[in-house]
C-alpha cells in the first residue's frame, strides 16, 4: 500500500499510446465548443454575484446530507456541493467539457478513458481533489451506495490511478457509446472524509464536497441552506464563468403544494415551477402579480415529454394479467380531467418516449420486427396478444366512458372476473379485486378520485392512502404498495439509465426504478440495443421497439404533459435569452440586489 492508502492494484502504469488529449467529448459527433472557448454561449460573464433565491421543497422533511445512499430522505438541492469530471453544455444535446478534469483521452476501441485531473482542485475543507478520491468514489458508489448505481457502472470493470493528478477508467463491453460520457458525470467524494465515517448511515453532517456550494445551514423539517464558496477553486473555469452568481440558495419545506402556494404568493420563497393547470390559469389573480411584482414564463419542451404515470406492481398476482391492467387503463377518463380540471392545458400522453424521434408511431417497421421476432413466443404469453407485430400505434380506445368502461368489463370476464353482489371477484378463488393508490402529495388526490370511482362502477374495491413522503419512501423500497405515481424522464440519448428503469435486474433490487418489477427477456434485450447502438438510426429503432413492448404491456396508466416548462418569479433575477435550447441553467441566473432590497423592503 502506497502513503496515499492505494494499493499497488489502483495503480497501473501510464499508457503511451499516441491518443489525443481532448477538452470535450459529444456522444455521436464532436463538441461543438472549441478547446479555448471562454464561457458556455448562454451566459453572462459579467453576471453580478450576490442576493438569494429561495426555492419551494414540497415534503414533510429530510434526514440526510447524503444523496447516495437508499436509507434516509436526501435532502433537495445537495447535488450542487459535488463536482464532477465533465460537465454537459446545456446548449448541445449530449456534449460535455472538462471541469474538475481538465484533459480526457478515449481510446478509439472503447475499451478504456483516461483523465487528465486539474492540480489546483480542492475539496471545500482545502484538501486536494486527486485520482484516488476519483477511485475511492467509484468503489465506494458502485459497493455501498443505492444499488442504481452498481446498475449504472456495471460495463465499467475497473478504475485505477495512474498517478496522483490521472486516472483510467477500464471497461468491460465496448458496445456503450455512452458510458465514456457517463463515467465522466461521476460525483467526486473526498476520501480523506468518507474513510473515518459511515457512507451507509444518513447523516445531517455538512460534509466537505468541492463544487461551488457548500452546506450552510441543516434545519430539518424546515430548510436547507447552501451558501455560495467564494474560494470555490473552479470559479474561474470556462464552464463556470458566469454560472453560481448566487450567494445563498434556500430550500423551504412545506408539507403540501397549497400551503407552498400560498407561500410563494406571500413573498416567502422567490421561485417556483407550477405543474397545477388550474393554478397557472385562473390562480394569478393576486396584488403583486397585477403590480407587475412577479412574472410568468413558459419554457417549450425539447426533450422527450416526461411520462409520470399510475404504475402497477406486478409482484402483486392481482396485476399479472395484462387483460385487467388494460382494463383498469381504461378507468382513466383523460378528457373529463382536462374539461374539468386542467382547462384544456394538456394533452395524454401515450409514449414513453413522447414528442420525439424515438417514440413509436404506426404499425412496426421491418427493422423494429426484427428486434422483436426473436422473443415472438414470450410476448405472445406475456401480452396475451399479437397486436404488438400487427396493430398501430397510439392504441385504439373508444373515448366516451361509458364505452371504455363496457370495454373494461369484457377484458375482466376474459382474465377470469364476474360480478357478484356489485362485487368483482376472481371466478377461481372468489377473491375480490382490491387495490390501493399510495399517494404522498395531497394535490394529485383530485386526479385518482375520478378514476377509483369508475374501478368501482366495475365492481372493483379501490381505496387511496395519503402519507408523508418517508412512509411513502420507506413503503416504496419494501415495494408494500399496489399502484404508486412514478415518473420516466428520457433524454434525447437515452443510454444505461433504461437498465435502471425497465431491467429484471433492477426489478427487485432496492430503490430502483423499475417501480414495476418488470421482468421480460424481450425487455431485456432491447435495452442492450439501446445503450449499443452504434449511431441514431439504431438507437431510434430500439427505443420505438421498446416503445412498443411496454404500451402493450399495459404496465402503467400515463397520465398527461404540456409540453412546456411554466416558472412563477419574483421579479428580482437577471437572465438571458434565449434559454439554451436542451436545459434550463438556473446556475445561469443572478440576482439584483437594487429589486431584491426593493421587495424586501415592499414585504
Amino acid at each position: 500500500m502506497t502513503a496515499d492508502g492505494v494499493t499497488a492494484a489502483d495503480v497501473l502504469p501510464s499508457n503511451t499510446a499516441p491518443i489525443e488529449t481532448m477538452h470535450g467529448l459529444s456522444l455521436y459527433d464532436s463538441p461543438e465548443l472549441p478547446a479555448d472557448f471562454a464561457y458556455f454561449p448562454h451566459v453572462n460573464p459579467q453576471a453580478p454575484k450576490g442576493g438569494t433565491i429561495t426555492h419551494t421543497a414540497v415534503g414533510s422533511s429530510f434526514d440526510s446530507t447524503n444523496p447516495f445512499i437508499i436509507r434516509g430522505t436526501p435532502a433537495t438541492g445537495i447535488s450542487q456541493i459535488y463536482d464532477t469530471l465533465m460537465v454537459s453544455n446545456p446548449g448541445e444535446p449530449f456534449s460535455l467539457y472538462g471541469l474538475l478534469a481538465e484533459g480526457v483521452r478515449l481510446d478509439p476501441n472503447r475499451e478504456w478513458m483516461e483523465f487528465d485531473l486539474r492540480p489546483e482542485a480542492r475539496f471545500q475543507d482545502g484538501e486536494p481533489v486527486t485520482a484516488y478520491d476519483v477511485v475511492f468514489s467509484f468503489n465506494l458508489l458502485r459497493e455501498k451506495g443505492n444499488p442504481f448505481y452498481a446498475s449504472y457502472y456495471a460495463d465499467v470493470e475497473q478504475v485505477v490511478a495512474l498517478n496522483e493528478h490521472q486516472v483510467r477508467f477500464e471497461f468491460s463491453s465496448t458496445e456503450s457509446r455512452e458510458l465514456p460520457l457517463i463515467v465522466t458525470q461521476l460525483p467526486i467524494l473526498p476520501r480523506h472524509y468518507w474513510e473515518s465515517h459511515d457512507f451507509t448511515a444518513p447523516t445531517l453532517t455538512a460534509h466537505p464536497g468541492s463544487g461551488p456550494y457548500r452546506i450552510s445551514e441543516v434545519d430539518p423539517g424546515r430548510r436547507i441552506v447552501y451558501q455560495r464558496d467564494e474560494d470555490y477553486w473552479g470559479k474561474d473555469l470556462p464552464v463556470n464563468v458566469g454560472r453560481y452568481n448566487i450567494d445563498r440558495v434556500i430550500y423551504d419545506y412545506y408539507r403540501d403544494r397549497d400551503i407552498a402556494w400560498e407561500a410563494f404568493k406571500a413573498g416567502l420563497t422567490d421561485f417556483r415551477i407550477d405543474a397545477r393547470a388550474a393554478t397557472w390559469a385562473i390562480g394569478y389573480d393576486f396584488p403583486a402579480y397585477r403590480e407587475g411584482l412577479v412574472k410568468r414564463i413558459t419554457v417549450p419542451d425539447v426533450n422527450p415529454s416526461l411520462m409520470q404515470a399510475f404504475v402497477f406492481n406486478l409482484r402483486k398476482e392481482k396485476f399479472q394479467d395484462p387483460r385487467v391492467r388494460e382494463a383498469l387503463s381504461l378507468t382513466f377518463d383523460f378528457p373529463w380531467l382536462n374539461t374539468n380540471i386542467f382547462y384544456h392545458a394538456y394533452q395524454r400522453t401515450e409514449s414513453y418516449f413522447q414528442n420525439s424521434e424515438m417514440e413509436a408511431a404506426g404499425p412496426p417497421s421491418e427493422a423494429e420486427l426484427a428486434l422483436l421476432e426473436p422473443f415472438r413466443e414470450e410476448l405472445l404469453a406475456s401480452h396475451h396478444s399479437d397486436r404488438l407485430f400487427t396493430d398501430s400505434l397510439p392504441i385504439d380506445q373508444p373515448a366516451e366512458i361509458r364505452e371504455r368502461l363496457r370495454r373494461a368489463l369484457e377484458l375482466l370476464h376474459e382474465a377470469g372476473y364476474q360480478v357478484e353482489d356489485g362485487v368483482l371477484v376472481n371466478e377461481q378463488t372468489g377473491e375480490p379485486l382490491r387495490l390501493e393508490v399510495m399517494l404522498y402529495d395531497a394535490s394529485l388526490e383530485r386526479v385518482v378520485q375520478p378514476m377509483l370511482r369508475n374501478m368501482a362502477r366495475l365492481g372493483v374495491q379501490t381505496s387511496m392512502r395519503i402519507v408523508d413522503i418517508n412512509q411513502y419512501l420507506n413503503r416504496q423500497r419494501n415495494y408494500d404498495y399496489d399502484i404508486v405515481i412514478s415518473h420516466f424522464p428520457q433524454s434525447n440519448n437515452p443510454g444505461n439509465e433504461q437498465r435502471d428503469f425497465w431491467s429484471s435486474a433492477a426489478a427487485e433490487a432496492p430503490q430502483s426504478r423499475n417501480r414495476m418489477a418488470l421482468a421480460h427477456p424481450a425487455v431485456d434485450a432491447l435495452v442492450e440495443e439501446i445503450i449499443s447502438a452504434e449511431n441514431r438510426e439504431e438507437l431510434d429503432t430500439a427505443t420505438r421497439a421498446l416503445d412498443r413492448v411496454l404500451r402493450w404491456g399495459f404496465y402503467t396508466i400515463p397520465h398527461y404533459h404540456s409540453g412546456e416548462t411554466r416558472i412563477a418569479v419574483w421579479d428580482k433575477f437577471g437572465y438571458q435569452e434565449p434559454f439554451p435550447e436542451y436545459a434550463m441553467d438556473l446556475d445561469a441566473w443572478w440576482v439584483d440586489t437594487n429589486r431584491e432590497a426593493a421587495l424586501q423592503r415592499r414585504r
